[in-house]
């Protein structure tokens, strides 16, 4: 097989996106966070059913702005328990601990890559008391709320659908307008770009207006009550009035207007990406006696191809073969982040074992999904999982 190059992530941004800045650019001397963000966010909503969404700087921002104002408008105590899966990208978890919450991690199962359905029973046992669950949308696949719902009645559940843009609930609605909050990422590589950048979308106008203050230092003047506000503190400048902590989470007009027209393309580029995941899910799991099966939920919104190995002969000679072959992969999101330096020194990680994410990060890969993969591509890759 002659070498071609297959990279993990491609430049999404066309012609026309780039012209559309040009544009804008030319039209106006006001760059900050400001009209065409303020727009940005009103079809953004629209896209994905919610009430209110709100651009931030990145996925990562909007974990942890999401978090900061659930636990000041639930009135959660330090030390409350969040329920994070043991296989994620580590601003999911790292926000837990930063604000003073205790992260209770739950091994993920190989279906849909969240929380494994035994361990989630077992950790309810010892753990009724989980205040908030925060799922991740794990590589594109729908992660099982109902059941998390069922089993937590009482726990407030947000979503990370960073990566999967589009990854659609039981009821055929797109995920993230149908718990507390939700959060994506617009990052490089992902469905759509803003280049760095992220969103937070929910249905609560109380929770909207906590985060569209905190997102800008906390001031007054960013919330939909701010009159109230100034009259309750008149003692205060109300320009410089602040009703809670905060950060400078913005983004900027250029980052709106890139995100509003890349928007446009979102739907075709899900269509490309299912159908690609559609083609490597049959290739896969021809070869379910050296990898695990990988299941090809309709409702997915795919972000990469994972290959795990049942073995580490297979993984080896995998990463061999893909390097061979000029196609660039990555191992699974973080593997187990119990593993991982950052959480060295939290007692609570030490002790749980996770044996699924252990396997995920062991024997675990994954090469790039977008919109510009090719069926050569495809092909390159269904030679060398037949060779293996």
């Amino acid at each position: 097989m002659s070498k071609q190059f297959w990279p993990l992530m491609s430049n999404i941004i066309s012609i026309k996106d780039k012209f559309n800045l040009i544009k804008f650019i030319l039209s106006t001397n006001f760059f900050t966070s400001g009209k065409k963000v303020e727009e940005f966010e009103r079809r953004w909503s629209k896209w994905v059913g919610a009430k209110h969404s709100l651009f931030v700087s990145s996925g990562s921002t909007a974990n942890f702005l999401l978090l900061a104002a659930v636990i000041e408008k639930y009135g959660l105590k330090k030390g409350d328990k969040v329920l994070v899966p043991a296989c994620t990208w580590m601003t999911n978890v790292a926000p837990v601990f930063q604000l003073g919450l205790t992260p209770i991690f739950c091994d993920v199962n190989f279906k849909n890559f969240s929380f494994d359905e035994d361990d989630l029973v077992k950790i309810k046992k010892k753990h009724s008391d989980i205040k908030v669950i925060f799922v991740t949308h794990l590589l594109g696949f729908p992660a099982n709320n109902e059941l998390y719902k069922e089993l937590f009645p009482n726990a407030i559940i947000i979503d990370d659908v960073c990566e999967s843009h589009g990854v659609l609930s039981l009821d055929n609605n797109r995920i993230g307008a149908n718990t507390t909050g939700a959060t994506f990422s617009f990052y490089f590589g992902h469905h759509m770009t803003t280049i760095e950048g992220g969103m937070v979308s929910t249905n609560d106008s109380e929770l909207y207006d906590l985060m569209k203050m905190k997102r800008s230092h906390g001031l007054a003047r960013n919330s939909i009550n701010f009159d109230a506000h100034a009259k309750a503190h008149p003692h205060i400048e109300k320009s410089f009035l602040f009703i809670t902590d905060g950060y400078n989470f913005r983004n900027t007009e250029f980052g709106a207007v890139l995100g509003m027209s890349q928007l446009e393309s979102l739907d075709d580029s899900i269509f490309i990406r299912r159908r690609n995941f559609s083609r490597f899910t049959r290739i896969i799991n021809k070869h379910s006696d050296k990898f695990y099966p990988v299941d090809n939920n309709p409702r997915n919104s795919n972000f990469s191809f994972p290959m795990i190995a049942r073995n580490k002969e297979t993984y080896e000679k995998l990463k061999i073969a893909l390097k061979e072959a000029n196609i660039e992969y990555r191992p699974i999101v973080g593997g187990n982040l119990l593993r991982q330096p950052f959480l060295k020194d939290y007692k609570f990680a030490l002790k749980k074992k996770s044996y699924n994410a252990d396997i995920l990060n062991d024997y675990g890969v994954y090469v790039g999904n977008n919109q510009k993969v090719t069926d050569k591509q495809i092909d390159a890759l269904e030679t060398i999982l037949n060779r293996l």
